[in-house]
């Protein structure tokens, strides 16, 4: 028998139906309300049996990602890329200079991994104070 493609069965038995609905995500302490895409029930107030698939999850994995970046100094895929453009690197470069090893920084942007919060700050900081990134160029003196 086949499903109509607007409706699933929860696992107990419950028909869900495609949806949008307000979702709290919390991290910290901080909290954002996103409109969560997935399967949900007919009735509001029981989300219960909702089910989340694919590309569902992606509104609330960016979420979380926005509140570790205001809680913690963990940037984002986007404030990674952006802050490397402004300061005129290549992803290959600003991993030599930074550190991370070799593809640091396309695995930050592609958010196959996440920054440290060490780097992090790193970031914000030469995001604040672009010409110190002459410092990192430059050398150490012994």
């Amino acid at each position: 028998m086949e499903k109509h493609p607007e409706t699933m069965i929860s696992e107990r038995g419950r028909e869900l139906r495609r949806g949008v609905r307000p979702l709290t995500v919390t991290y910290k302490g901080v909290s954002k309300t996103v409109e969560m895409p997935g399967w949900y029930p007919d009735q509001s107030d029981d989300d219960d049996d909702a089910v989340f698939t694919g590309s569902d999850l992606d509104v609330s994995d960016a979420a979380l990602r926005e509140l570790k970046e205001l809680v913690d100094r963990i940037p984002r895929p986007e404030t990674v890329r952006r802050i490397r453009e402004k300061l005129g690197l290549s992803q290959r470069r600003a991993s030599a200079l930074l550190g991370g090893g070799p593809n640091a920084f396309q695995k930050y942007e592609s958010a196959e991994a996440e920054p440290s919060q060490a780097m992090g700050i790193l970031l914000f900081l030469l995001d604040r104070h672009p010409e110190l990134v002459e410092e990192v160029r430059l050398p150490l003196a012994s």
